[in-house]
């Protein structure tokens, strides 16, 4: 088995002890809802409740069980054990990857990260960073959260420990003078990918709004051959709270894709389906540890995989992950017989 076949293995693993609690917060009443004898208006109450519950929304919710009475009348599905597997693969759909998303990584690219304090927006910058490095890239960081010394000072220590590069200045200094010394380092060295760490003052819109527009116009000007990709980092933990903040940062800047982090830690790992359903941005990235390698491309199959394997979809799930890591794949559909 290859090193790439024994990553995917490691993280898929990983990500289904990561959605351990969200799986437990879900299990007993989504296993007992197929057991209704037939599917009524109380076997989709229940369902919907249970959706709720793993924090995919109630908008979200909405357009699943919608899906699913259109299906089943379609099917012409009479017993609730018979859509099982059906529910698992809408929920799935509300998912998409493209993989033209990943497309930026190929491309010389200033990489805006925003976020509010404390959603591991630093750290993540830090992991991507020394992930791309070890793929042969050219990497660069930027402090341009020069509004608290603590995030210059980590975001240094992971330069260090990624052994890329930083650019930054004193605690206090202009943001856009920072993203300026940058994007002419950037374009002097040849690099790659720029990782351009912002602050995240979401309770001042007007502030935040100006200055990421100042820094969009600065690498426009300054780099104009480069790609400019806009990542928003969430906290999963913080459920409904993450999107809510998805959708303040979407109104006042473009938003090109999201990452998740501290998957690992919550129960309302619905809350990444939801994100990506209702916004229509999709999900990139998703953190289940502290490791490095534990930030890793979203992949939506992978992920509803993790977050149902103990239910019982198909006797033989468990089998295709720990012998053929290969046919958990994005295309793949495990669910379709």
């Amino acid at each position: 088995m290859d090193e790439e076949v024994k990553e995917k293995k490691g993280f898929f693993k990983r990500l289904k002890e990561g959605l351990t609690k969200t799986r437990n917060n879900i299990a007993e009443s989504f296993t007992n809802i197929f057991k209704a004898s037939e599917i009524d208006d109380d076997f989709y109450d229940e369902l919907e409740e249970t959706l709720v519950m793993s924090d995919m929304g109630f908008e979200t919710t909405e357009k699943i069980i919608d899906d699913l009475k259109d299906k089943v009348k379609a099917l012409k599905i009479k017993e609730a054990m018979a859509c099982k597997e059906l529910v698992i693969n809408i929920i799935r759909d509300q998912m998409t990857v493209d993989e033209a998303a990943y497309d930026f990584e190929k491309k010389k690219t200033v990489i805006l990260v925003i976020g509010v304090n404390g959603v591991g927006k630093t750290t993540s910058i830090g992991k991507l960073a020394a992930q791309y490095k070890a793929q042969g890239k050219k990497v660069l960081m930027a402090a341009a959260d020069t509004f608290r010394a603590a995030a210059i000072d980590q975001l240094k220590t992971w330069s260090t420990r990624a052994g890329v590069d930083i650019i930054a200045q004193n605690e206090g200094s202009d943001p856009s003078a920072v993203v300026f010394d940058a994007v002419t380092a950037a374009k002097a060295r040849n690099t790659d990918i720029l990782l351009i760490d912002t602050a995240g003052r979401l309770h001042n819109k007007k502030n935040l709004m100006d200055e990421l527009a100042k820094m969009r116009r600065i690498i426009s000007k300054e780099y104009p051959e480069a790609n400019v990709e806009s990542l928003i980092v969430l906290d999963g933990t913080t459920g409904q709270n993450a999107l809510e903040q998805a959708r303040q940062f979407s109104s006042v800047t473009e938003i090109n894709g999201i990452i998740i982090t501290k998957l690992d830690g919550t129960a309302k790992g619905g809350i990444a389906i939801a994100i990506q359903a209702e916004l229509n941005v999709p999900v990139k990235y998703i953190g289940i540890g502290e490791k490095i390698e534990d930030l890793q491309r979203f992949d939506p199959g992978n992920y509803v995989t993790a977050l149902f394997s103990d239910f019982d979809i198909k006797s033989d799930i468990e089998i295709i992950i720990d012998n053929d890591i290969e046919k958990l794949e994005p295309d793949d559909d495990l669910f379709d017989m």
